[in-house]
């Protein structure tokens, strides 16, 4: 027997899961499920981050409407709707200006995760074993940054360290090594 499943209840949509006695919704009626491509336990192969440069595709479609929403006021300026019509060109000033931002902001990402580990491998100046990167993005022309985390390579841990590289040329923009105060020896031979 087939259930649909893709249906999820909305408060207020006259579908929502009868409650039990108490006011408890009973788990078999929640029909949530994540979708297939954002399930990551099913994923199969090497994670690929998306390009900070998708950016510039908002960015070139705000500008396009930018453009139209002046030509807009450019042709009906002499219309007796001033107040229309300033709104009209305020909005494509507006769109304009964060077209303008987008494309800006829209870096390309040159250093994916794995030449990040490399440069941090440099940097922190031991041998990395396990290691976390993430992505994040700095100041205010949101420059990509990796953070990564690293950690020595022995069973426990000496040294642990975050290093910062800039995700556009891959310069190590800031280093911090430390003893790894954390105690691992109750993991010891798990």
């Amino acid at each position: 027997m087939n259930e649909d499943t893709s249906h999820a209840a909305v408060p207020g949509d006259g579908d929502e899961p009868d409650p039990g006695p108490e006011g408890d919704v009973d788990p078999g009626d929640i029909r949530d499920e994540l979708p297939a491509d954002l399930n990551a336990s099913e994923f199969v192969g090497p994670y690929m981050f998306p390009n900070n440069s998708r950016r510039r595709i908002p960015g070139v479609l705000y500008l396009f409407a930018a453009v139209l929403l002046v030509a807009v006021w450019g042709f009906t300026n002499g219309d007796d709707s001033a107040a229309i019509n300033g709104g009209v060109l305020a909005a494509g000033i507006g769109l304009a200006l964060f077209g303008t931002f987008h494309l800006i902001t829209g870096w390309d990402l040159a250093v994916d995760e794995n030449d990040a580990l490399v440069v941090a491998t440099r940097a922190a100046g031991f041998p990395i074993g396990h290691a976390s990167a993430q992505m994040g993005w700095r100041g205010f022309l949101s420059r990509p940054t990796w953070r990564l985390l690293v950690y020595s390579n022995e069973p426990q841990p000496a040294k642990r360290g975050l290093v910062l590289v800039d995700g556009v040329d891959g310069e190590v923009l800031d280093v911090f090594v430390e003893d790894n105060p954390e105690d691992w020896s109750d993991l010891e031979g798990v």
